[in-house]
């Protein structure tokens, strides 16, 4: 492994730990217009990385190699929201926007179920900037270095306002500055662990390349599908979450068009 690939790998984290950061310069409670905003705009990022990043990448993969293009992407993207729904059922957590935890009755702080939501919307995008990766490791021609760092500046861009969607709440739940920003960017560290793990084993597998790539691209839409878009259309100001939506999606594929 080179040290783009790390580097690269490294860059969503990255994103969210500043995105935690901003406890220390904002108020205890996020407005509500801006939280409908950045989680509209963390779902037109994922949306748009699913598309251009994942699955068409995959299409081309799965053309170069013969047969029918259209099923390794089908098969892994299903996988990949049975994999989300499943982690999903069983894994105890709370989104900031509800009281009832979801996943199997546990005894966890709530403050610990906030962050294990958050961690279970970054193991995918860990998945989907480690594969990329594996692609360009691999000297696959439908992934480019360029386009690769397009997709981790792009979750990373996306991660920024994910880091202060979790900080905040843990702040409005009495803990201190340092550690709500802690377990912030705590929740961020499952997406190079990921990475790293993706790519060790898309190593072994190269031809499971297309499958792993639309696998990432399910566990993503499954996210946004599931959690994203139901908290930012929750309540009053919805229109302006779809105005996110909007800007994240053309964000995404600027980046991943241009340097892709």
């Amino acid at each position: 492994m080179n040290q783009n690939t790390l580097l690269g790998i490294m860059i969503p984290f990255a994103g969210t730990a500043l995105g935690s950061a901003m406890v220390f310069f904002m108020r205890k409670e996020m407005n509500d217009r801006l939280q409908k905003l950045l989680l509209g705009f963390a779902s037109g990022v994922m949306i748009a990385a699913s598309v251009w990043s994942l699955l068409i990448p995959a299409i081309e993969m799965a053309e170069q190699k013969g047969g029918v293009s259209w099923f390794p992407p089908a098969v892994g993207f299903l996988f990949g929201m049975g994999f989300l729904l499943l982690l999903d059922t069983v894994t105890p957590h709370l989104h900031f926007t509800d009281e009832k935890p979801e996943g199997l009755p546990s005894h966890l702080k709530k403050t610990t179920m906030l962050v294990l939501a958050v961690t279970l919307h970054n193991i995918p995008e860990g998945m989907a900037v480690g594969v990329t990766f594996a692609g360009v490791l691999a000297d696959n021609t439908a992934m480019t270095l360029a386009g690769a760092f397009a997709l981790s500046a792009g979750i990373a861009i996306q991660n920024f306002p994910e880091g202060a969607i979790i900080s905040m709440p843990l702040r409005g739940q009495g803990l201190s500055k340092g550690r709500a920003f802690l377990y912030g960017a705590l929740s961020g560290i499952v997406e190079p662990a990921a990475a790293l793990i993706t790519i060790l084993l898309t190593g072994l597998v190269v031809p499971l390349l297309p499958y792993l790539l639309s696998f990432a691209a399910g566990a993503m839409i499954y996210v946004v599908v599931e959690e994203l878009i139901p908290e930012a259309q929750s309540g009053e100001h919805s229109n302006i979450s779809t105005v996110g939506v909007a800007i994240g999606f053309v964000l995404m594929m600027i980046l991943d068009v241009a340097l892709g």
